[in-house]
């Protein structure tokens, strides 16, 4: 896994910066978190919390639990992943194609309410004595992106890349990779990209957390979070920006529409943002984003129908 490629965006952007993105449903479960799905199952083990034959659980939209779920099959695990009940039914479904058992939670209710996909996992790990990699506060996610996004984006733009723009999830993706290209070159800013009614925006702006009305629901799959994981390390990032859903999904289609791209909706969104960085930048410039999965496991979504129902079209509201 990993050795992705990186594309120039061309279409998708016209100004004077170079913006690429790095493409990650060329990993073989078609996901960014391919990458760390074998680091989080070798940390159980090596930390003796996972033995033979043992049960693994994990909270997950879905892309960490086809990385865990492709893990889990080599090495004889049973996988349980708890998930929000907003997860797109293709993931549910691949993930139950893989051996791994799904089990849905309400997506409206807080982080520490017992019925939370958060506290499901925690109560099975719990009552059945499995290991909870938990990749929101587990370092093996973000060292996975250290030791493997960060040296080939070096790589593949020969150490030219002036800006590292991200969406933010668990964290795991732009911290890693962030800090090993500042240990390259420490001018490069790295900028997260959050969604409205997340909390990352507010946080890198006021060092903490926003007040709960502030707090809400959005449409955009796999980034943005209502609580704040130990794998966002905010020493490397310089600055946060916010794309609201109607953007993000926008950016989503065009991509695919202009450059042939099929991304999920945190893919349209960090290109969305990246693009805003790269508008006011000039010639010399060099841009890199990240697209984590792919648009075909967002089918019953990235269709004109559901977009038209939920306002995600052009003049709509």
């Amino acid at each position: 896994m990993g050795n992705t490629p990186l594309v120039r965006l061309g279409r998708f952007h016209t100004g004077a910066a170079t913006l690429a993105a790095k493409v990650e449903y060329f990993n073989p479960g078609n996901s960014v978190k391919d990458r760390i799905g074998l680091a989080l199952v070798e940390a159980g083990e090596r930390e003796g919390k996972l033995k033979p034959g043992g049960t693994i659980v994990e909270p997950t939209s879905g892309n960490t639990g086809m990385g865990l779920a492709i893990v889990a099959a080599l090495k004889g695990y049973r996988l349980i992943c708890t998930a929000a009940d907003k997860i797109p039914d293709e993931k549910v479904a691949l993930l139950r194609a893989m051996g791994a058992e799904v089990i849905t939670c309400p997506t409206e209710v807080a982080a520490d309410d017992p019925r939370s996909y958060y506290k499901v996992a925690e109560r099975i790990r719990d009552e059945q004595g499995a290991y909870l990699p938990y990749q929101y506060y587990n370092q093996a996610n973000p060292t996975a992106h250290y030791d493997s996004t960060g040296p080939e984006i070096w790589r593949q733009t020969d150490g030219q890349i002036t800006h590292w723009v991200a969406g933010i999830g668990t964290g795991g993706t732009i911290s890693g990779t962030a800090r090993f290209l500042k240990e390259q070159n420490p001018d490069i800013r790295v900028v997260g990209v959050d969604t409205e009614g997340s909390v990352y925006a507010y946080y890198k702006k006021h060092g903490e957390l926003p007040p709960a009305d502030q707090i809400h629901q959005y449409l955009i799959d796999g980034i943005g979070e209502d609580f704040m994981p130990s794998c966002v390390w905010w020493d490397y990032i310089d600055d946060v920006i916010t794309v609201d859903d109607k953007t993000g999904y926008q950016a989503t289609m065009e991509l695919a529409r202009v450059e042939g791209i099929f991304s999920g909706s945190s893919g349209g969104a960090a290109a969305a943002g990246a693009r805003r960085v790269a508008a006011d930048l000039p010639a010399g410039a060099l841009v890199v984003t990240l697209l984590p999965d792919s648009g075909e496991r967002y089918l019953s979504k990235l269709n004109d129908k559901w977009l038209q129902e939920h306002g995600m079209l052009n003049g709509e509201e």
